[in-house]
């Protein structure tokens, strides 16, 4: 066990990060769910395997399959984020980049060439592989709404800080491969789908807007959504159309539990949040730290979810001290969250909170927070997230910056690039959501 003096505050909380991270890599949580993958290809008289991937680990999930099945693999499709692909070359699956977190040209050509893989399985074995992200960066706009119609909803939804089950819901009554209706496509083929889940409770109908799982939604739901976020008259009158026919019937619903299209379909969880928060919890023990998990499904605002962190983080400190031989403490949270933009700054849900924990805790010692996301991209932004301390607000009151000024503006991310509390990872390469990591060492 190593002493808390020997490392300090903000290199715990790297530390403890990477080892989180560590325990989720797809590549590794991909190979170790191929001997299954092999055990039902066998099981069926298939003539060829092929591969389908989306989302932000499409890559590194695409990598292990293609090199431990090898040559089992007649052909493939696999779509990621620009910048998340590596230069590892498979001549049997192509790889397209698309754009994330809204969608754009590369998104839409990437759904045309995976839909396509469907004229060359009829009734063979086709493996999917899904990460977070899918909804993005495989769009296929229904029937009369365009890719720009469909932007501008989820451009408004995001902005009125809407969770992902709700930004879902609505995704699938504009799609034609979302909310299970790529099953439909593929039928009948048999499909095995790896999941490297996103989404709190790893709910296989909201990973990637669950374009392989029954949906529970409606289009009454999508209207509902749009009306409870005040935007259903700010959004294209091509989408409202569309969702008032679904609505009265005139367009078919997404397919339910029951339909036949889901009967030969099997899914798989490879890797999941409660995951890298063990494996985070795993290793503030091995620091020296008495590690406690918060909570797995920390979602909201950002803001409030950062009121409670620091609530929590402050009752420790307070027990603290009242016995000075009391260990270390690393609390630890995991999920995500929202933020509702009011203004006209730059940042992301992680930076936000970590803002909103600074100003919590202000002035106090001994507390040092960490939030950041798996996937290394925190909003529209190059930073995973951000660290702070009980001086940040005051070491950067001496240098001119308004703390809540900026919160206000939703401008976290030029505040921490300023005072220099950006935490920059790069792209992971794996996508389970946010981590929020709390020491507490006097």
């Amino acid at each position: 066990m190593m002493a808390r003096m020997e490392i300090a505050p903000s290199l715990v909380l790297k530390r403890i990060f990477s080892s989180a991270l560590y325990s989720v890599e797809p590549y590794r949580r991909t190979r170790g769910h191929l001997d299954a993958i092999r055990f039902e290809y066998g099981q069926g008289n298939y003539e060829q395997l092929i591969i389908a991937g989306f989302g932000k680990a499409a890559f590194p999930m695409t990598r292990a399959v293609a090199e431990g099945l090898g040559d089992m693999i007649s052909t493939g499709v696999a779509v990621t984020k620009q910048g998340h692909a590596g230069p590892w070359i498979c001549d049997r699956i192509r790889f397209i980049e698309a754009e994330h977190p809204v969608a754009g040209e590369h998104s839409v050509y990437a759904a045309l060439e995976i839909t396509r893989l469907s004229r060359k399985c009829a009734e063979d074995f086709v493996l999917c592989l899904v990460s977070g992200g899918g909804s993005a960066l495989m769009v296929s706009p229904a029937e009369g709404i365009t890719l720009e119609e469909k932007q501008a909803t989820v451009e408004l939804l995001l902005r009125a800080g809407a969770p992902i089950e709700d930004l879902n819901a609505v995704r699938k009554h504009l799609s034609r491969v979302k909310g299970g209706r790529l099953a439909e496509i593929f039928y009948p083929a048999r499909i095995a789908v790896l999941v490297l889940s996103d989404v709190i409770g790893d709910r296989l109908d909201v990973i990637a807007s669950g374009p392989l799982y029954p949906d529970e939604t409606t289009y009454a739901d999508a209207i509902s959504i749009l009306a409870r976020y005040g935007i259903a008259d700010l959004v294209p009158q091509a989408v409202k159309a569309h969702l008032n026919m679904g609505e009265k019937g005139y367009i078919s619903e997404t397919p339910k539990v029951g339909n036949r299209v889901f009967d030969r379909i099997t899914h798989h969880i490879v890797g999941s949040n409660s995951v890298a928060v063990q494996a985070a919890c795993d290793e503030a023990a091995k620091l020296g730290f008495k590690p406690e998990i918060l909570t797995c499904e920390l979602g909201g605002e950002a803001g409030k979810a950062a009121a409670w962190l620091a609530d929590k983080a402050l009752g420790v400190k307070r027990k603290k001290g009242e016995d000075s031989n009391s260990e270390p403490v690393c609390l630890i949270a995991g999920g995500e969250t929202t933020v509702t933009v009011r203004g006209a700054g730059k940042g992301g849900r992680n930076m936000e909170m970590a803002l909103a924990f600074a100003l919590a805790i202000e002035g106090q010692s001994g507390i040092a927070f960490l939030s950041a996301g798996t996937d290394g991209t925190d909003g529209p932004t190059d930073a995973a997230g951000a660290m702070v301390d009980g001086q940040t607000v005051s070491r950067s009151a001496a240098i001119g910056l308004d703390a809540r000024d900026y919160l206000r503006r939703n401008d976290s991310y030029h505040y921490f690039q300023r005072t220099g509390g950006l935490f920059k990872t790069g792209p992971t390469g794996t996508n389970v959501m946010d981590l929020q990591l709390i020491v507490i060492t006097s």
